[in-house]
Formats: C-alpha cells, structure tokens, sequence
C-alpha cells in the first residue's frame, strides 16, 4: 500500500500511517468490539478514519440479529466495488457474528474480500491484516483456546466520551431455537473480575462517569477472583467502589439469570441505574416451550414483582417476537396481556424471521401478512405504554448525564437515570456532567429539559 513517512508504534516501525475505517452493525457488544478491533490494528500501522474512501483497509462488523442479515452484509459489499475498482490496493474485511456463520461462502460470493474473522478472534486481526496486506486470502472464525482478551492490546491513551461499554461475558449456553447466538459467540464464558475492574478504572480515568457492563447473557457472569467466583451482583458491588464512577448499567439480561442478590442490588446500589432490559420474547407458555425459553409467563410475571419490589421506579424494557413458528391468535394475545401488565417503559420488537441452522427455521412458518398485523398491534401498545412512561417525567427533576452537543445551537443531550435521551439549553461545560434537569416536555422518543441553576452533581 502507498504510504509516506516512518513511525514507530509499540515498539513497530512502520511506513507512514494506514487508514482504518469500521462500518459497525447491531448491537452496543459490536460497538466495544469495533473499539477494540482498531486498538489491535494500531500495533499494525493502522489509524481510524470516518470516511471509506480515504481507507486503506475497510471492515464490516456484522450482526446476525437482525432479519436477512447475511443479504444486507453482502449488498453493503456490492456498494464498495466501485471503490475497490478505483483503488485496487484496497483491502475489504467481514468481521463478527455473519463472519462466523458465514466462513468461506464470503470469498465464494464476494472474491474481494480479502479476510473474514470471527468474533473470538479479534486479537489475531494485525497478522490477519498483513498476510492480506501481501496478498493472502484470510480467515480465522475458530474459537480459540485463548481469552482474546488476554491478548488484545490496551486501549490507546486519551480522553473518553463520559459513557462507555465495558464486555465482560461473551456466549450464550440457552440455546434458544430462533436464535444463532450459541453458533456465533459460543459458549458462555466470563472475563476474570480483576481485569473487568482493572479496565472500568481505566475508562474513568480517561472521562467515563458511566459503564454499561455488556454480555450476551450478561447476568449469567461467574468472573473469578482471588477470593473465589463473583456474581454480577458482586461485581456491582466492587464498581461502585471506583471514585468517579458514577453510574452503572447491564444489559442484556436471561430471566434464568436474575438471581436474588442481583434484584436486591438494584434497591441498595445507589449506582446502578434504575433501568433493566429483561427480555421475555412472547407471553404464551406454549411458545415460550417452543422457543426453549425454560421460564413461563407467571414465572417472569413475579420476577417483575420482586424487582419493582426492591425498585418501584425501574424502568423496564424488554424484546419481543411476533409469528414465532405456531403461533396462534391465542399465543398473540397472550403477548398483549403481558405487556398490559408489565407496561413497558421501552421495547423492541420484531417479525419472526428464520435464521439458517436454528431449530425454528425448520418448522411451519405463520404467514407474513398475519405476521405484520400482529407486529402492528404490538408496537401501537408498546408505543403507547412507552409515551404514558416518558409523559409521567413531565414536571420532575432527573439526573441527566450531558454526553454531546445537540442538534440545536446552545443544546446539549444526554441520558437521564431512567435511558431517555435528553435535550436541553446547556453550554459545552456541562459535558461529562450529571446534572439535575427539570423535564418540560415528552417528545416521541425523548424528553426536551430545562437544567436546573446551581444543581450540578459532578
């Protein structure tokens, strides 16, 4: 590749200064690992950039979540032809979960990518990166022996945007048959606690006042520790020791996961925030079975109970899937009464769409139009319970932590306790500040506030 100049970088010469540029895909878990793929590719000679045509290696972190996941990945990759025509030193990369599914059929069905590596695999990306780089084709979706984590690079230094993510489990043992998790991340595995604390007071000293701790079955975390294995619940604990720190999130969450002294934290944890996504997926024990859930409606019901028990004001979010293979009309309403019970403060929700190598995607599928009006209804009633929620902030003070400018001249936004996205008139000085604010008004998926003088937390 043409490059210009020399640097040193860990201990690394290397000719002038690559660019990087990371299209990112899914969920917040991609997001950290997008950050902690660059930081590897920075021993490589690589520095990010935020536009692809000045790259000199482009990389597609994928997600499976999402319906025809694999289609959108290759579409996004059609687009970059043209650029990989102009520029054909360009080199294309395909990371995360379609990565792992996908494997070799990427090269087949797109001969330009030059590497597709699996989520485990991150810290073997410089290799990776410079075998392409010689004109090697590249792919690594094994999952290694190794705790990638051991061998992924530090963060770089620099200050910090005031929220930032923090993986501490990765993998999923539930096996739910509409869902590729366990095939794409693996099994469960958790990161030791000393490194989990060790990078939390990292990220605050470089900016951060919140950590969401991530995972994909986050609250089934078991780290070890010199004085045996924590729970979440502990490690919890031990976080909201760190001077500084000042608020704490989790997500995503098992039901099957939410033991005692994890409810209990969230009503003695000043820290952690009164927010909880919890998902369920549907309300009819029958389907429930057949998505291999292992918890009933009644069940998850008064685990509810006993957290608003602890925390009458958490806010509580969870994930839903409409026209899950047999679902009847009768499964479908027994969605709606449990949402009409829990009344959710947020919610995503989502047509069942088969994803290739799961259980589910075998059996007989509901039809898609009655899949779109009961998606339909669904949103209008988790939409509805949403705006009731946002309208019962009107007139109170929250906390808001000021994350970046607004979209308006002399705004800033940021988060409220509760996850609202919040607007109000503030200059740039309360960046990375909790702040009190008295909200004025609810929008469709946020509140507009006003800050309260004198009443600045940190």
């Amino acid at each position: 590749m043409p490059c210009t100049g020399t640097k040193t970088r860990q201990g690394v010469t290397v000719t002038g200064a690559r660019k990087l540029f990371i299209k990112t895909y899914g969920c917040q878990m991609n997001v950290y690992d997008s950050a902690r793929m660059a930081q590897a590719l920075e021993s490589g000679g690589y520095e990010t950039t935020s536009r692809p045509e000045d790259a000199d290696m482009i990389l597609l972190n994928t997600c499976h979540i999402r319906e025809k996941a694999a289609e959108k990945m290759y579409s996004e990759l059609g687009r970059l032809k043209p650029l990989r025509t102009k520029r054909p030193d360009l080199k294309i990369g395909v990371a995360g979960c379609v990565a792992q599914a996908e494997g070799e059929e990427i090269f087949r069905r797109q001969p330009m990518v030059d590497l597709v590596v699996g989520p485990q695999a991150y810290h073997r990306l410089p290799a990776m990166a410079q075998a392409a780089g010689a004109g090697k084709k590249m792919l690594d979706t094994e999952f290694p022996r190794e705790d990638k984590f051991d061998h992924l690079p530090k963060p770089s230094a620099g200050r910090r945007a005031p929220a930032a993510f923090l993986t501490v489990q990765e993998g999923c043992d539930k096996f739910c048959t509409f869902c590729v998790v366990p095939y794409t991340r693996g099994a469960e595995a958790s990161r030791p606690a000393p490194r989990i604390l060790a990078e939390a007071r990292d990220l605050v000293a470089r900016g951060a006042v919140e950590i969401t701790l991530l995972g994909q079955n986050v609250n089934a975390w078991q780290g070890a520790a010199d004085d045996g294995p924590w729970n979440l619940a502990k490690l919890i604990r031990e976080l909201s020791r760190i001077d500084g720190l000042e608020r704490i999130r989790f997500t995503t969450s098992h039901p099957n996961d939410m033991d005692e002294e994890l409810i209990a934290a969230h009503g003695e944890c000043e820290k952690l925030m009164p927010y909880l996504h919890l998902p369920v997926q549907a309300g009819s024990d029958r389907i429930l079975k057949a998505m291999n859930r292992r918890h009933t409606a009644q069940g998850y019901l008064r685990l509810i109970e006993r957290i608003r028990a602890v925390r009458p004001d958490i806010a509580l979010s969870g994930d839903f899937i409409v026209g899950f293979p047999g679902e009847t009309a009768e499964d479908f309403e027994a969605t709606l009464a449990l949402c009409k019970e829990v009344r959710y403060a947020a919610a995503f929700s989502f047509k069942y769409s088969a994803r290739p190598g799961t259980p589910a995607a075998d059996r007989t599928q509901v039809d898609e139009d009655e899949k779109k009006e009961r998606l339909t209804r669904l949103q209008a009633l988790l939409a509805r319970h949403q705006a009731e929620f946002q309208q019962a902030q009107v007139g109170r003070t929250l906390k808001v932590l000021v994350e970046k400018p607004g979209r308006k001249p002399g705004q800033m936004a940021g988060k409220s306790e509760y996850l609202h996205a919040v607007h109000m008139p503030a200059d740039t000085g309360t960046l990375g500040r909790v702040v009190s604010a008295r909200i004025l008004a609810s929008e469709r998926n946020s509140l507009s506030a006003e800050p309260i003088s004198g009443c600045a937390d940190s």
